[in-house]
């Protein structure tokens, strides 16, 4: 039925846009298409950190420019609050059709040079199924496991050798589509050495010393996929696997599972400083991992030595750093949220004093990380039940966005009851999202218990336990 609507489509877009591929300007790149369910009134074009542009649908959501001196490469298409990634080369015409009730599963290019953006969605597609192979076959031997996952990289290329010759692939494009399938091989490899080691260090001991020599195979400059989700995910499981192997190794503790203690993570900011000489991709770990080791401490102390390591390795952002800790200092143990303003679902401000009436916990969302916010949710649904004792206080980030908010709990039928949006803003909403995997735990009284948790840990449970049972 989609190959209907999008000849439907091209066939329409030839009145303002569909380029005539034997009229083919190699300079004139065409990127148009239309959104059924538009959750915004516009899509964004970009590439890494940089906006090529922003195009505005229709009255009939639809959208559509040609680009002038497009270079190749990978592209990412974004409709707030979702994105994908694309594909183009000049004198691409790619037409694009999506519904939002299923954004990935709905989504399909057509016209001149869209192949290799569909060859890069099915890839999307392809990786989350092996996040949820990964878990299921992770507690066979190294050597069932290192038949599957060659199996998998092996009927990947196959395809894409297939795809190659009937679409004509470029040199430049197969290049990089050889890149992205080695990385998702390399980051199963990497992921089963992590689960192993973690719950079955039994079985870990039985890992064939090659098993994991394609780590001399990754390149940590890579400056084609800097940006790209496969290999950042494998750079990313790299550091965690190597960070608790190193703690392992010198008996620094017995917590190296710990990824949020303060041993791991400096571990991982001096390896990706050592192994990287691109600075952007450099930068997007020390980004990440400086702000998980700020919002996770509980102290001065911790705050301070953070802060010291990233000085130590000529962190650029460490002004930034240093302003998340001057808000996290709100936000240690036996600290106070009684004056905290939030607004409900009626319209009414309340004081944190007023809402928080018996043991609660309290996680922040944003209507623009949905497939988080969905995860959050779900989470949250089972444990009302189980823990009825309790109060789970979901708090929306996105002041200003009170309509979309609202709209957001009718969509999901999320229970407004327990729902608020922050009322007043201390500081930008860049720093707000960085709370997005952060709970609090606070007592009747207002104040903040526990404060170093991460949302849907392994140990979440155990850590509610610990908190209800406490004096």
């Amino acid at each position: 039925m989609k190959y209907y609507l999008l000849t439907g489509l091209c066939v329409f877009f030839t009145l303002f846009g569909c380029k005539d591929t034997n009229l083919k300007d190699e300079n004139t790149t065409y990127v148009g298409g239309q959104i059924n369910n538009p959750e915004s009134s516009y899509v964004i074009l970009s590439q890494g950190n940089k906006i090529i542009d922003t195009l505005y649908l229709d009255e009939k959501n639809q959208f559509g420019k040609d680009f002038q001196d497009l270079k190749s490469g990978i592209y990412t298409f974004k409709h707030p609050p979702e994105n994908q990634t694309l594909y183009i080369e000049p004198g691409d015409s790619i037409v694009i059709w999506l519904n939002t009730l299923s954004f990935d599963k709905s989504l399909n290019f057509s016209g001149e040079g869209a192949e290799e953006s569909n060859f890069l969605l099915n890839m999307f597609l392809n990786n989350q199924e092996n996040n949820d192979l990964v878990l299921t076959y992770y507690k066979m031997s190294p050597e069932n496991f290192a038949r599957v996952s060659d199996s998998i990289r092996k009927s990947r290329l196959e395809n894409l050798n297939k795809l190659k010759a009937k679409n004509n692939f470029s040199e430049e494009f197969t290049s990089i589509a050889e890149k992205i399938i080695s990385y998702e091989f390399y980051d199963l490899r990497e992921r089963y050495t992590f689960l192993i080691e973690k719950y079955y260090p039994e079985i870990a001991e039985t890992i064939p010393e090659d098993f994991n020599d394609y780590r001399e195979n990754i390149n940590f400059n890579d400056n084609e996929l800097k940006d790209y989700y496969v290999y950042t995910n494998l750079i990313d499981d790299y550091l965690r696997t190597k960070s608790i192997e190193y703690c392992e190794k010198n008996h620094l503790d017995k917590k190296c599972f710990d990824l949020n203690s303060f041993d791991n993570i400096r571990r991982r900011m001096l390896l990706i400083d050592s192994l990287s000489n691109l600075q952007a991709l450099k930068n997007e770990f020390l980004d990440r991992l400086a702000d998980r080791s700020i919002i996770m401490a509980e102290s001065k102390e911790r705050i301070d030595s953070i802060l010291s390591t990233l000085q130590e390795i000529g962190y650029s952002n460490l002004e930034e750093a240093k302003n998340l800790a001057d808000v996290q200092k709100g936000y240690f143990v036996g600290n106070s949220l009684k004056d905290l303003k939030a607004e409900n679902t009626k319209g009414e401000i309340k004081t944190y004093g007023e809402i928080i009436k018996k043991p609660t916990i309290t996680y922040a969302w944003s209507i623009y990380a949905p497939a988080h916010h969905r995860w959050q949710h779900k989470i949250i649904k089972q444990l009302k039940k189980k823990y009825p004792e309790l109060d789970f206080l979901g708090v929306n980030i996105d002041l200003g966005d009170r309509e979309e908010w609202l709209r957001t709990l009718e969509n999901y039928d999320y229970d407004k009851e327990d729902e608020y949006q922050i009322a007043e803003r201390s500081t930008s909403k860049e720093t707000y999202k960085k709370y997005l995997n952060k709970v609090l735990f606070i007592d009747p009284k207002g104040t903040i218990v526990h404060g170093d948790v991460q949302f849907g840990n392994p140990h979440f449970e155990e850590e509610i336990l610990e908190f209800l049972n406490r004096e």
